[in-house]
């Protein structure tokens, strides 16, 4: 059996991929407008061809949510599209005015100032080296590679909470060797 007007949303509901394709071939103008309306500033076609992939998983994902006609279905797929939409600009515009401020201030570092920073960095490195290796993994994960507690988490398999604490805990010590450095650097 193929999907149709009629029963598109009932096999979509019971995870038939042929749903999912009538889905495309009906709605993707209508989910492409969305989200081109949304993020055509940020000027990136790469992004606005993730979100409308990620409009089709939510779909395709939460479908035994729906309840309605047909009628409510496009009103439930322009919802899900217009708030994909802006997330993905949320997250994307958030990149691009951090790297507009980066720039800024590179542009405007000095020699010196580019030498108290690195000096900065190795004193920062040599404090977290201190820390018990679970901890400086959790440190470098974080701050390093910018990871959120629960990527941090399912990597080191530990719960969120103790991923917490452990910053917590780290960052106070990390605040108590770095008072009791003497003016030379050394800890």
């Amino acid at each position: 059996m193929r999907s149709n007007e009629n029963n598109f949303i009932h096999r979509l509901q019971r995870q038939k991929e042929d749903a999912l394709e009538y889905i495309v071939d009906t709605y993707l103008p209508l989910i492409k407008g969305v989200t081109y309306k949304v993020l055509s500033p940020l000027e990136n076609d790469g992004v606005i061809e993730e979100c409308m992939n990620d409009i089709l998983l939510s779909i395709w994902n939460h479908s035994n949510k729906f309840h309605g006609d047909t009628t409510d279905f496009r009103k439930w797929i322009c919802a899900i599209a217009k708030f994909k939409a802006i997330d993905y600009y949320r997250k994307n515009s958030k990149k691009i005015e951090f790297a507009a401020i980066q720039a800024d201030l590179n542009a405007e570092r000095s020699a010196e100032d580019e030498l108290i920073i690195m000096e900065d960095k190795t004193e920062l490195i040599a404090l977290i080296n201190l820390l018990e290796p679970v901890d400086r993994d959790i440190f470098i994960m974080k701050y390093f590679l910018g990871l959120n507690t629960e990527d941090i988490s399912t990597k080191l398999d530990l719960t969120k909470a103790s991923i917490d604490n452990r910053i917590y805990r780290g960052k106070k010590k990390l605040y108590n060797k770095a008072m009791h450095l003497n003016w030379r650097g050394s800890v």
